[in-house]
């Protein structure tokens, strides 16, 4: 695979975002103004666009295909997806639908990922029991396989009605929307993505990367077991971009901290400290800096894992729409032709800006 073949994209959970006054942006304003990042991104050469799917207060991406249907009316050519659609809570002859249906809309530029679900507020909203994650997710995903690799499609399960023959329009070509299972580390869903053939997302929020490397080998492994194909392996962090590390480091800090107090409270771990922030941004999964600090780091994490595409989670807590807005074309003019030029100069051994980070600490 050449540097020109890893794919780099945004992530969006369709966070409300503020004004450089401070003004909070409404739900709509936000939904409008994800359609004209996107737009940005396609302009900075950024490689897609995708969307998450929360129900929660202060995320809008509820609704991510239609969010994208209107970001294909604006664009010509970055891909179109989403982040994680959370299957379990889907039905798949729906989801279907609506991406066959974008696919059409983009000129065959649609994509998707596909989950179990961190977030589950979509579970009681939509009447489905906890108690049935892995059975619903396990169904759901093989249905889906079969609805976008071969129709007619006959199938019966327990959690929908069954199938009989059945044809779904507007038809695509077989394998002709690429569809990843998006994994938080657990083998049982890296094995998985193996046995249905699908490439493998790996949403990484915390910790060094180099701690999934396992995780990465257990899926080619279990590739080879079960007669598939050599699969593309993929990563979601967090991160954002500025003129300087220090800038990027102080503006981020304060939203970062605000959404894992949060999470913290929900999920029963300590809360941040400053030194926890500065240990992900040094070692973590947290891809915060400048356009050369950035980019050195994401060349590192493809080269450890072995990675065919990367995804950037751009937007967070309240972060001001002209603080993401610079984020992103730093990513697509200055990180991401970076990142193929460090990756090219040195296919094999170390990177230059790796051995020039060395020879300062060493002198």
């Amino acid at each position: 695979m050449t540097t020109q073949e890893i794919h780099f994209g945004l992530d969006s959970f369709g966070e409300v975002s503020t004004e450089a006054s401070g003004r909070l942006l409404s739900d709509a304003e936000t939904v409008r103004l994800m359609i004209d990042e996107a737009v940005l991104a396609e302009a900075a050469g950024v490689d897609s666009y995708n969307i998450g799917e929360h129900y929660r207060p202060q995320h809008v991406d509820s609704a991510g295909h239609v969010i994208l249907a209107a970001i294909a009316g604006r664009t010509e050519r970055i891909r179109l997806g989403t982040s994680v659609t959370v299957l379990s809570t889907q039905d798949p002859v729906r989801l279907y639908t609506e991406f066959a249906t974008l696919d059409a809309a983009s000129n065959g530029r649609a994509q998707l990922i596909v989950g179990r679900a961190s977030s589950t507020e979509s579970f009681p909203l939509f009447g489905f029991d906890l108690a049935d994650y892995d059975t619903l997710f396990e169904e759901k995903l093989d249905l889906l396989t079969r609805l976008l690799r071969d129709q007619p499609v006959t199938w019966s399960g327990t959690v929908r009605p069954p199938l009989t023959e059945q044809r779904l329009h507007p038809s695509v070509a077989p394998g002709s929307i690429p569809t990843w299972v998006g994994v938080g580390g657990t083998p049982q869903s890296v094995v998985r993505a193996a046995r249905y053939g699908l490439p493998l997302m790996i949403a990484i929020i915390g910790g060094p990367l180099g701690r999934f490397a396992p995780h990465v080998d257990l899926y080619k492994r279990a590739l080879d077991e079960f007669g598939q194909p050599p699969l593309p392996v993929g990563v979601h962090s967090l991160g954002f971009v500025a003129g300087t590390d220090e800038e990027a480091r102080s503006t981020y800090w304060p939203q970062w901290k605000a959404v894992m107090d949060m999470a913290s409270k929900e999920r029963g771990f300590p809360p941040p400290s400053a030194g926890q922030y500065a240990s992900e941004i040094a070692e973590g999964a947290l891809f915060v800096g400048s356009p050369e600090t950035v980019a050195t780091k994401i060349a590192t994490s493809i080269r450890t894992l072995g990675l065919s595409r990367f995804d950037l989670k751009y937007d967070i807590g309240r972060l001001a729409k002209e603080q993401r807005a610079t984020s992103i074309e730093l990513y697509g003019h200055e990180v991401i032709p970076r990142v193929r030029e460090l990756l090219a100069a040195s296919p094999d051994g170390p990177l230059p800006s790796e051995q020039h980070v060395t020879a300062k600490s060493a002198g």
